[in-house]
């Protein structure tokens, strides 16, 4: 087992400034880190307030001149799938911000590079590494509520600024802010499909093993053009339906909002972060409520850095937040958005 690894981090902005890049520098098991970002100023701000860091204006150039254990991509949005590929064909290790990719067949393809070369994908699903999800996933893995039939599944956010075009008001001041080309322009996969309602897509997926057919959606706009508010109906290939909603415009005074109702052939599960609740109610009697503390349903930050870390370092590691996590969640959203625009069901490609 390696003592000590070295990750690249592509798109050194925002998010990976805020989150990933001080997770990796807080871990005993990593020995350097590079960093890319197209622009010089940005840089200057990256390497004065992470002393250290090994510097790129270039992807490519920085995988191949780095010797790198894994990779973190946290580019724009449309820009995942291009990045991600040049770690996965090097067979390195990749966390992958989400989405995963905005198209089906580039996140379809990205499943079949990792597993062709022997790497692993990790999203940073937050949730999926917190005691709510994982409780849910094994309860429903056992068999509690037999074969899913029904979900009923919504999100909702604080992020009505941030997808409305406005500088979200949480991050005046972090060292970058998030950029309106990423979140709210149309024309770059913004909105809040792509940009929260991955994460409830990602839990579920998490929670339950199905795979989604057939999407109709409608899709309310915010002032910059791009989804406040997603409806969809979702047929999955067992022949399970799924009623999915999502919301951008909770009120700053209130948190995040996963809500999940699963209904199976022996009984219901219901899972909120809120609460958090994992309760499973059967049609023979039995019932099972989770005992969770106050913040098993907490976003967590530094757990996905981790685990790719441990990935990398060879130590025996489970992935709650993988590829095929990541893929149903995309081709499902590739799918709403192409329905939303053609007002007809349409297959998931």
């Amino acid at each position: 087992m390696s003592e000590k690894v070295n990750i690249g981090v592509i798109g050194a902005g925002w998010w990976a400034t805020l989150a990933h890049i001080p997770s990796l520098y807080a871990n005993p098991h990593v020995g350097s880190v590079a960093v890319v970002r197209p622009d010089a100023e940005g840089m200057d701000k990256v390497v004065s307030n992470f002393p250290g860091a090994k510097p790129h204006f270039d992807p490519a150039e920085m995988l191949e001149k780095e010797h790198l254990h894994g990779v973190v991509v946290a580019s724009p949005h449309t820009l995942h799938a291009q990045h991600a590929r040049l770690s996965l064909a090097k067979g390195l290790h990749t966390l992958i911000e989400k989405p995963m990719a905005t198209t089906a067949a580039d996140a379809r393809d990205l499943l079949a590079l990792a597993r062709n070369n022997g790497a692993e994908i990790v999203l940073p699903y937050g949730w999926n590494f917190r005691p709510v999800v994982e409780t849910a996933h094994r309860l429903v893995a056992e068999g509690w509520i037999g074969e899913v039939h029904h979900v009923v599944a919504q999100m909702a956010s604080a992020l009505a600024d941030l997808f409305g075009g406005e500088p979200m008001v949480e991050t005046r001041d972090h060292l970058f802010r998030p950029p309106v080309s990423t979140w709210a322009d149309p024309a770059r996969s913004g909105g809040y499909g792509w940009g929260q309602l991955t994460h409830g897509l990602g839990a579920l997926f998490r929670i339950v093993d199905l795979d989604p057919v057939r999407v109709f959606a409608r899709t309310g706009l915010s002032p910059a053009g791009v989804d406040f508010y997603d409806a969809a109906v979702i047929e999955f290939a067992n022949g399970a339906t799924m009623a999915l909603s999502g919301s951008a415009t909770v009120p700053k005074s209130r948190g995040y909002q996963i809500d999940i109702r699963i209904f199976g052939s022996e009984g219901m599960l219901l899972f909120d972060i809120e609460r958090p609740r994992v309760e499973v109610v059967r049609h023979d009697g039995m019932s099972h409520v989770a005992e969770l503390d106050a913040k098993a349903g907490d976003y967590e930050l530094v757990a996905p850095i981790t685990l790719l870390v441990d990935l990398c370092r060879g130590a025996a590691a489970i992935n709650p937040a993988d590829g095929v996590v990541g893929m149903r969640s995309s081709v499902l959203l590739d799918a709403m958005y192409r329905s939303a625009r053609s007002g007809r069901m349409e297959d998931v490609q």
